[in-house]
């Protein structure tokens, strides 16, 4: 099975969603995945111009020149696409691109699913699951609405499963070394072996991820 990683930090492999991350990923490794992590902080990746030449006179193409052209082979032999991101408002820029950019892997055949305009991805995409890892500084796991929505309905509108969201709030607090905190990275890394070999991720694993690390009053005084 091969995973492609995407982490939108631009604090990259030293910010806090690398703490959620690491682990997750070395779950899946331990699974048997073979996994390629790639930083949107390291890569040019020009904003979609919305012009379509991918759908109408070039099918699958786009037409920019940038590192886009080198993801684009690796996302259509990938598996599993994974989207790593802090909650901005609401997504870093980068990583915003970087969605916006996979529209030549979706073949422009429309139709209508309970009220929204769909598309599938194009036959030669291996694609059959995407994932979200974010990471969020503030207390509470609503404030992952808006960046969860949209990976979900980027599956959804690609007719691609949606295996899941590994969310961490008040991600900082990882970095204690504590009892409360190691149980967190196991279950991260758990999570990552078990959507490989399950195919899913248990709800008690995710649930055990976005478990409070610090009172919501200790969190405001702070």
């Amino acid at each position: 099975m091969k995973v492609l990683v995407i982490n939108g930090s631009p604090r990259m492999g030293k910010g806090n969603t690398a703490l959620v991350l690491d682990p997750f990923l070395e779950g899946m490794r331990e699974a048997g995945a073979e996994v390629e992590l790639f930083y949107t902080s390291k890569l040019k990746i020009s904003p979609c111009v919305g012009d379509f030449i991918c759908w109408n006179k070039t099918p699958g193409k786009c037409f920019i020149q940038d590192n886009m052209q080198m993801l684009y082979p690796k996302l259509r032999n990938a598996n599993i696409l994974v989207l790593a991101t802090p909650v901005y408002i609401p997504l870093p820029a980068d990583m915003q691109n970087f969605i916006n950019r996979i529209v030549p892997l979706m073949d422009p055949i429309l139709e209508m699913r309970k009220r929204h305009t769909r598309v599938k991805m194009r036959g030669d995409i291996k694609i059959s699951k995407i994932v979200l890892v974010a990471t969020s500084g503030w207390w509470e796991k609503g404030n992952f609405g808006t960046v969860l929505r949209i990976v979900k309905e980027l599956a959804e509108d690609a007719s691609v499963e949606f295996a899941g969201a590994v969310l961490r709030p008040h991600a900082s607090y990882l970095r204690e070394d504590n009892e409360k905190t190691k149980k967190v990275i196991k279950a991260v890394k758990q999570a990552g072996y078990e959507l490989v070999k399950d195919g899913r991720m248990s709800p008690n694993v995710l649930r055990a991820i976005s478990r409070p690390l610090i009172s919501l009053d200790a969190f405001l005084s702070n």
